[in-house]
């Protein structure tokens, strides 16, 4: 089994999530770490193990040649590195959000397509667990071969306080465009996974802590191009009852001509087909490192594509969708109207 020697950039709150999930895969071993600072990229080398801290990203690449490079920093900086890794012949897999603007975003994927490397989006929330199962009973069409609704609903309850985010993601506060960007692209990713292409979206968006610049409250309606039809009601103002809120972000409704869905926020999935009791269906998920452990699933999809030659589930190509679908929210909360979603 061939041994993929990796090299990472990022120290902030979520790149330990992926430090972790790296660490424990026999296949991937990671040799060094590029920070802001020596003392940051050496605290995460000591941390976890791996061998050497540099604070020079073109020096660490030219000396530690590795199979690929894993990008854990914020948006701003992915084209540079991307371009970074192109010439060093590095294969990446880079954190979302993909880049600031979609333009950006086109020069990355049209960068990583014209060199030799591959490249992936961290795009994790599809490699949850109960999303991964969720995808495998509609593929079953266990509740009938037409989709007619997926409903996810998020109460996230973290950002109410006067100093909303500034023990975990202390950036959010200043960020113009907050919720959908950072977090509702996520979900963006998941009712394109389960529902299919997304053709048409109306939104209203707003901003409940005044102590923030961008919204934090979002209701979305989607068209799907099958028929189907999706509502985001996503808030991180407002609490949720759950134990851990961080769990699935979200509980979900999804409903076919047979029957329905439901996800829980304990991750527990139900099955009621028409005219039947609610059962319970089993399937196996640990509650370690995130949401499910799917910053492992998802950097394990990337080792294993890397290693097969198969297509990414999330190319840079592939996710440019979810930035259009992404963009005509914010445009059909300016105007007031459905936007369709052309690539």
């Amino acid at each position: 089994m061939k041994k993929f020697k990796g090299v990472c950039i990022g120290t902030g709150y979520f790149s330990h999530f992926q430090y972790e999930a790296w660490q424990r895969m026999d296949n991937v071993e990671i040799v060094a770490v590029c920070g802001t600072s020596i003392a940051k990229a050496q605290l995460i080398c000591d941390k976890y193990g791996f061998d050497k801290a540099y604070i020079d990203l073109d020096e660490m690449l030219r000396i530690e040649k590795p199979d690929f490079f894993d990008i854990i920093t914020p948006p701003n900086t992915h084209l540079t590195f991307t371009k970074l890794a192109i010439k060093h012949g590095v294969h990446v897999i880079c954190q979302k959000p993909l880049a600031p603007t979609y333009s950006e975003s086109v020069e990355i994927a049209e960068a990583a397509e014209a060199s030799d490397i591959r490249m992936m989006v961290h795009e994790n929330f599809r490699f949850q667990p109960w999303h991964q199962e969720i995808k495998k009973l509609l593929d079953q069409q266990v509740i009938g071969n037409k989709l007619h609704a997926i409903n996810l609903r998020m109460r996230m309850g973290d950002g109410w306080q006067e100093n909303a985010y500034m023990n975990r993601q202390p950036y959010f506060r200043e960020m113009e465009q907050l919720l959908i960007y950072e977090t509702g692209v996520h979900f963006i990713d998941v009712f394109r996974y389960l529902g299919g292409e997304i053709s048409k979206v109306y939104a209203k968006l707003k901003t409940l802590n005044p102590n923030i610049k961008g919204e934090d409250f979002a209701w979305v309606h989607f068209d799907f191009e099958n028929g189907a039809l999706g509502f985001l009601d996503a808030n991180r103002f407002n609490e949720n009852t759950a134990e851990d809120p961080r769990l699935t972000f979200g509980a979900v409704l999804i409903e076919g001509n047979k029957g329905c869905i439901r996800l829980y926020d304990d991750g527990s999935i139900t099955i009621q087909l028409l005219g039947e009791k609610e059962m319970a269906h089993d399937y196996p998920f640990e509650k370690i490192n995130f949401a499910g452990d799917c910053v492992y699933a998802t950097q394990l999809h990337f080792i294993e594509k890397l290693s097969s030659g198969e297509a990414f589930e999330n190319d840079p190509r592939a996710y440019l969708k979810n930035l259009v679908v992404q963009d005509a929210i914010y445009e059909s909360n300016e105007k007031g109207i459905p936007i369709v979603c052309n690539l």
